[in-house]
């Protein structure tokens, strides 16, 4: 079964029982997908579905932190509940451990040893990673390679 199709059945069953939160949130996350297609206008398939999946948990990761710091509990909880709807979709995450095992293979693969070589690095290492890890701490563990 494809994304697509278990975010739809999933949506069915929301509606089937008057869980109201789930479904805006998958719905919310259908529409992102469906405007994704008709922009591209092309059918969406399950790497592409992943993809948009990950933005929609990085804005609201992103979110999270400005009530956080603005003091708006409440909106931090109703962001970390839509998180945790979408999080099920996506690949099963990447420790930092394991993010580190990678980031060492590319820097070793590319040859890099300066931050300029960053760029040489992250285009190795974000077709690997993509969906299965934050890119914020990939980002931040390749600089401390490249620094070190």
């Amino acid at each position: 079964m494809s994304l697509k199709e278990q975010l739809t059945n999933d949506m069915k069953e929301a509606m089937k029982n008057h869980d109201k939160d789930r479904l805006a949130v998958i719905r919310m996350v259908r529409g992102a997908i469906r405007q994704q297609e008709i922009d591209g206008q092309k059918e969406l398939g399950d790497e592409d579905v992943i993809a948009v999946l990950s933005k929609e948990v990085k804005m609201r990761k992103d979110s999270m932190e400005e009530f956080k710091k603005g003091g708006r509990e409440d909106l931090v909880e109703k962001t970390q509940a839509e998180i945790d709807v979408l999080m099920p979709y996506l690949p099963a995450q990447l420790s930092e451990e394991e993010v580190r095992e990678i980031v060492k293979a590319a820097v070793e693969q590319t040859g890099a040893a300066t931050p300029k070589d960053m760029g040489k690095v992250m285009g190795a290492l974000m077709p690997k990673v993509k969906g299965r890890a934050d890119g914020k701490l990939v980002n931040t563990i390749v600089r401390s390679f490249l620094q070190g």
